[in-house]
């Protein structure tokens, strides 16, 4: 005959990592499980207990027991990270701060490229259909696109796979927790910015198949009508996923010599996509015979490393009170597999000042 605690363990843990099961990040009340099952507080003492040590709950004093996310069978604990890449400058470092949060959690963390194609992303949504997947995050492929892979997300999501997506939402997706930034008021920061520096000439380089190049466009020519100051399609640069993928595995540079030779004009300041963008520019500039920022100052988003690397330095955006995207995500991660509800969350921008740009006066 099976024990008491143990059929209320077995109940308990069927909530905790059935397909179906319920939202219940915290779980009842001692008290509440007593009454719920119409046994003694030892008893259920007992089948947390159990529970506590398969590592499905964690307990805390004076609080409750809550659910970790974590399946008994540590094989079904695998979280999947799509990212277009893990050598660029920001994706070497997000890889990091997604993995170890979610590893101390005692998920094991795998990372598949994408390559920034949707045909590499379908692909890889093949494979991960023959896994026992716990959560999913993914950086999303070309999101300025329809993406036509949603018939493999819709296999994913029919056994309620938490997921979190990365800097934009796909368009013809429903709604699933996604951590974005504030691209169009950041771009617009940084005008009103090279306004105050009294810039009344202003270049844009941004990419073209992404959501975030086509909001922080729309904020770049939203702030500079709204500041009076001539904009004009000719200064503006557009490169897509493709062209990233050459700068970043060969250094190819021929967009931003186009955009110096063809497009720059009489502009004194340029607004770029980041700051791997702006990085290069600098360089390309340089060797135009341009100086940054004596002849054209030149501003990012990120605030990564290479702001440092960068000679002057970069001014650029950063995200505000310490967040970041990776810890976002894991936080939303996290909460779907304990039984929550995640939030989408867009983190907003703060100018970092460094020598890349400079006043007029």
């Amino acid at each position: 005959m099976i024990p008491k605690y143990q059929k209320i363990a077995d109940l308990l843990r069927a909530q905790l990592t059935g397909e179906n099961r319920m939202q219940m990040m915290k779980l009842p009340t001692e008290k509440e499980l007593c009454a719920l099952y119409g046994v003694s507080r030892q008893t259920v003492r007992q089948a947390l207990h159990l529970l506590e040590d398969e590592g499905l709950i964690e307990r805390r004093q004076g609080s409750g027991a809550y659910a970790t996310g974590l399946h008994p069978d540590s094989s079904h604990n695998q979280i999947a990270i799509l990212l277009p890449t893990d050598s660029d400058y920001t994706y070497a470092r997000l890889r990091s701060e997604l993995q170890a949060p979610l590893t101390k959690e005692g998920f094991a963390v795998s990372f598949f490229l994408t390559g920034y194609s949707v045909s590499k992303e379908r692909q890889i949504l093949q494979q991960l259909l023959e896994l026992p997947l716990r959560g999913l995050i993914v950086d999303t492929v070309k999101s300025a696109l329809p993406n036509p892979n949603l018939d493999l997300y819709d296999k994913l999501w029919a056994n309620q796979l938490p997921t979190v997506f990365l800097h934009a939402p796909y368009l013809n997706f429903p709604t699933r927790p996604v951590i974005t930034e504030e691209n169009f008021s950041g771009a617009a920061q940084l005008v009103q910015y090279l306004c105050e520096q009294k810039h009344t000439h202003i270049a844009g380089i941004f990419q073209n198949d992404t959501a975030a190049g086509m909001e922080r466009y729309l904020g770049f020519a939203t702030q500079s009508a709204r500041a009076g100051i001539p904009w004009d399609d000719a200064h503006i640069c557009w490169y897509s996923s493709c062209e990233l993928a050459a700068l970043q595995k060969k250094q190819d540079t021929g967009f931003l010599t186009d955009f110096i030779r063809q497009k720059l004009g009489a502009c004194s300041a340029v607004i770029c996509q980041d700051d791997e963008i702006a990085y290069w520019l600098v360089k390309e500039l340089l060797r135009a015979g341009k100086h940054v920022p004596e002849d054209v100052s030149v501003a990012g988003f990120d605030n990564s490393y290479l702001c440092d690397f960068s000679l002057p330095g970069l001014t650029s955006l950063t995200c505000k009170n310490g967040l970041n995207m990776a810890s976002a995500a894991t936080e939303a991660l996290l909460t779907q597999m304990r039984g929550g509800q995640a939030s989408s969350v867009s983190l907003r921008f703060e100018l970092i000042e460094r020598g890349s740009c400079a006043s007029l006066v």
